[in-house]
């Protein structure tokens, strides 16, 4: 029996509602999808959903395996195993869920061929955090562009690289780096294309950036249409050369430009290596320069090696390489010269502006604390006596003691220009304490006051020793190449003490006075800095080694 109002308008039906019945009509909320964990697999396609079911719902196996044998074959074939459906899925937030989840849940019961599937999978995420960072990093540079041709302070964009050394914790050289693959992907779409799906990793695409960054946009694009096809399996290198071998055939000035350009940024490079000892290098010097240098260095070690010198070849050309720039003659160093001293002749020791730190426990030798070369990094106790027998082997050299507290902040210095003498290192200095708790710039009291504008010797000592680099952070550069900057300027009434000076490297200091950028001291030693994006970076002095 049916109700209803007229015979031909039932008031109950079977007929589901029909879309114009139900349109204007307030959602249910009891409706909505249960807000469970497992909410979000919904969202997934059927193929995605039941790849990931089969990847973590596998019965726990046995790891043992008769001897020889690897579990390659006892997979499902399923998620991220050799042809499942998480191994071909391109980048992106479900590939990271399905890859966490893998992670989470333990890579041991994992065959052969599904880890390679998680570790490709991860190899995808990477490029796929890559192409992402790169997109944040153009869209900032454009913003700054904007700015700056809107009126706005055009050094913002001179000083965008170190924005980004700021908030990543990179160098200048570094961060600038990340800014030339940013600007030079956004040039090549497919390339950033085939970066964000995970179907090239960063360097390959680094290297389709730095091969192209010379020819016009025009000419990338069709070079890139050559070569990003077979980009995918080819390795770096052989990626290199085909994309070399484009750029030429389409635009042979190419190199020239890019060789040029390299070359105006040539410099000599130190730096410490992992094993303690050092690195010195020319870096984008002019091919036959360094080439005719190399084959140079090469010959003299050869002749020794015919001489008799004890070590390999490449030892001897390390020894030839620091003879010749040391001005010291390359017959010193053959077998019958080292073995008669008196045959050599003299070192003329080191001199210069090194400036080594270290505890005095460890210049006496009665402990093996490391020591600090500022603008090069720490050096072992045996490293640093060495140092110290070369800085006293040249007369009038100024010799300095700092003294730390617990956490290895300077607390005290001292210098002298008596050479050490006696085994024991004997040194007579007079130590000025480093605290500054006597200043009080809110009332006007300052304990290190110096009339006029540069401070003096002695001041400048100071605020190298309490800041042993540029004080922008991530900047490595030595404190004693730097300026030393007035934080509050000293034609607004800022003092010349330590409580208002800090080392600043002449990009850095210019920096500071750009439209955006602030540095104020609100104690002594202690910086901040706000920078255009709205982030602060608070500064400390870097502690040095501690005894």
């Amino acid at each position: 029996m049916q109700l209803s109002l007229a015979d031909d308008q039932p008031l109950l039906s079977a007929e589901p509602p029909a879309d114009e019945e139900l349109f204007g009509l307030a959602p249910d909320p009891a409706s909505d999808p249960p807000d469970d964990p497992d909410a979000w697999l919904r969202d997934l396609t059927e193929p995605e959903r039941d790849a990931y079911l089969a990847t973590t719902q596998l019965p726990p196996r046995q790891r043992v395996f008769e001897a020889g044998f690897l579990p390659r074959d006892v997979g499902l074939g399923a998620g991220f195993a050799g042809g499942g459906v998480l191994d071909r899925l391109p980048a992106g937030p479900v590939l990271g869920q399905f890859a966490a989840d893998a992670w989470a849940q333990g890579l041991a019961g994992a065959t052969d061929d599904e880890l390679i599937g998680v570790l490709a999978a991860w190899r995808r995420l990477t490029s796929w955090a890559s192409a992402g960072e790169a997109a944040a990093v153009t869209e900032l540079t454009e913003r700054r562009r904007s700015q700056g041709l809107a009126g706005g302070d055009p050094d913002l964009m001179e000083y965008l690289p170190d924005e980004l050394a700021a908030a990543l914790t990179l160098t200048k050289r570094a961060a600038s780096g990340v800014l030339d693959f940013a600007c030079g992907l956004a040039r090549l779409p497919c390339t950033g294309a085939a970066l964000a799906r995970g179907d090239i990793d960063r360097p390959k695409a680094l290297v389709l950036v730095n091969e192209m960054c010379g020819v016009s946009d025009e000419l990338a694009a069709t070079i890139e249409e050559q070569v990003i096809g077979a980009a995918p399996t080819q390795t770096t290198g052989q990626l290199l050369a085909s994309t070399r071998r484009a750029v030429l055939a389409a635009d042979p000035a190419a190199a020239v430009r890019r060789r040029e350009k390299a070359q105006r940024d040539a410099r000599v490079e130190v730096w410490t290596e992992q094993s303690g000892t050092a690195t010195l290098a020319g870096r984008d010097l002019p091919p036959a320069d360094a080439l005719a240098a190399d084959q140079r260095i090469d010959a003299l070690a050869r002749q020794l090696k015919a001489d008799g010198a004890i070590g390999s070849l490449p030892q001897l050309r390390a020894r030839v390489y620091t003879a010749l720039l040391l001005g010291e003659s390359v017959k010193s160093l053959r077998p019958s010269a080292l073995s008669s001293p008196s045959a050599r002749p003299p070192s003329p020791g080191l001199a210069g502006s090194v400036n080594l730190t270290m505890p005095l426990s460890s210049l006496l030798g009665t402990a093996g604390a490391p020591g600090e070369v500022p603008g090069f990094g720490p050096l072992d106790a045996s490293a640093c006596r060495t140092l110290a027998a070369a800085l006293a082997s040249r007369p009038g050299n100024r010799w300095c003691l700092t003294i730390t507290d617990s956490s290895g902040h300077a607390v005290g210095h001292g210098c002298t220009r008596q050479a050490p003498h006696g085994s024991g290192w004997a040194l007579l200095i007079e130590i000025t304490d480093l605290g500054s708790a006597l200043c009080r710039p809110d009332q006007g009291q300052h304990r290190d006051d110096h009339a006029g504008y540069r401070p003096s010797r002695r001041l400048r000592h100071l605020i190298e020793t309490r800041h042993r680099t540029c004080v922008f952070r991530s900047c490595r550069r030595a404190a004693t190449r730097c300026d030393v900057d007035h934080t509050v300027p000293y034609h607004l009434g800022g003092a010349t003490c330590r409580c208002n000076l800090a080392p600043l490297c002449r990009r850095h200091h210019q920096a500071k006075q750009t439209r955006g950028w602030q540095l104020s001291q609100p104690e002594p030693g202690q910086l901040v800095w706000r920078l255009p994006h709205g982030r602060s970076y608070r500064i400390r002095p870097d502690p040095y080694p501690v005894s």
